[in-house]
């Protein structure tokens, strides 16, 4: 069984929400945690985003509600009306306080969360909290995902396990990514938001599936303390390490993608705009669907590039996949077709792009576009 951190458990049911997948999942610690957590900057947010951002603002929290098959998004002020409910029920059956549980919701948009099924669910679940569930709640938090995304690891004598499920309408500042992160470490919740913000910025907030940003995002973080204090650079370290695999399974698992692809991006003025063109590369539409017909036509990297609303010197530019060069300081090299054709077929796509001689760097994480993402998003909401 793989270590989790100490003071939590979790238990995930089928609530009835849209079919018999699970559906509902409540994550618990035993005492009160140092909290952190980032939300989606979308205008149109989600309700449980903002009863969330009130919940967490005192830096504390002791549970987390999550269901899957419905967004509560674009659903007025009965939708908030029915997030606050869900956090009053479930800090009533763990005898909480409600402020202390941040509630989420991902799935469909604009449909009412039927909160009566959620509602009849609750009660007799804090009998069903184990401390081994957290794997099962990766499965419960998933939509399109087609296999949950988890990940555990030890510093000394202190655990993190952190959960993350997205696959479409992706694109950070975060994406329909849902995290979220436990640790048994003592940390202080100031330092748990600076270190939660600098993770994320290299890992959630550097992934794109499609170039939408979701309604729902959010990633939370719980530290109940219960392992004892930790080497803040060590735990850093081991959190932003987990932020990208978990980064890169979304990625990787894209709505019908069926490459993963990722943009090394050096040279650059500032790190924001390399951040910015490695972007552009994971989102253009023509580069996505070249990458799945394992079409080498790096012209489009080079469209996209120039189309950088940023100052780029073009003589200085240069572009590989891997390490073969396509353009070098600003000229094509002699054509290598049939290498980047056998290239192409992997399952990981490297595509490294310098832009002169800048200190800026970034790297983003993508994939390709395939005909079942057309058909997974024409006929997603029947």
């Amino acid at each position: 069984m793989s270590s989790f951190p100490k003071g939590f458990t979790s238990c995930s049911i089928n609530a009835g929400i849209k079919d018999d997948t699970l559906d509902f999942t409540i994550i618990y610690s035993e005492v009160r945690a140092a909290a952190a957590a980032m939300f989606t900057k979308n205008q149109f947010c989600g309700a449980p985003i903002v009863i969330g951002k009130k919940h967490v603002a005192d830096g504390y929290l002791q549970a987390i509600a999550v269901n899957s098959k419905n967004a509560n998004v674009a659903t007025g002020e009965k939708g908030l009306q029915d997030a606050v409910k869900v956090t009053e029920v479930v800090a009533q059956e763990l005898s909480i306080n409600a402020t202390d549980v941040l509630p989420s919701s991902t799935g469909v948009i604009g449909v009412p969360l039927p909160v009566e099924k959620i509602i009849s669910a609750v009660p007799g679940l804090k009998q069903q909290l184990t401390a081994d569930g957290l794997e099962q709640s990766a499965k419960a938090i998933m939509t399109t995902d087609t296999y949950p995304k988890f990940r555990t690891r030890k510093i000394g004598n202190v655990t993190i396990s952190a959960m993350a499920k997205g696959s479409g309408m992706i694109e950070p500042n975060m994406a329909t990514m849902l995290s979220y992160i436990l640790t048994d470490a003592k940390i202080e919740p100031a330092d748990l938001q600076s270190m939660l913000k600098k993770a994320v910025d290299v890992s959630f907030n550097s992934v794109s599936v499609d170039g939408d940003t979701s309604t729902s995002d959010t990633v939370a973080m719980l530290a109940n303390g219960l392992a004892g204090s930790v080497d803040l650079k060590e735990f850093e370290k081991a959190l932003t390490e987990i932020c990208i695999e978990l980064a890169k399974e979304i990625a990787r698992d894209g709505e019908g993608a069926t490459k993963l692809v990722e943009v090394q991006v050096s040279g650059a003025d500032t790190d924001l705009v390399a951040k910015k063109i490695g972007k552009s590369i994971v989102n253009s539409p023509l580069v996505k669907t070249a990458i799945f017909g394992e079409d080498p036509n790096w012209g489009r990297i080079m469209s996209t590039i120039g189309n950088s609303e940023d100052k780029i010197d073009t003589s200085s530019v240069s572009v590989a996949f891997n390490e073969m060069y396509v353009f070098k300081d600003g000229k094509p090299t002699e054509d290598k077709r049939a290498e980047l054709e056998e290239y192409l077929k992997t399952k990981e796509v490297l595509i490294k792009i310098s832009l002169g001689h800048g200190t800026g760097s970034a790297t983003v994480w993508g994939c390709d576009l395939s005909y079942d993402y057309v058909k997974i998003n024409g006929e997603y909401t029947t």
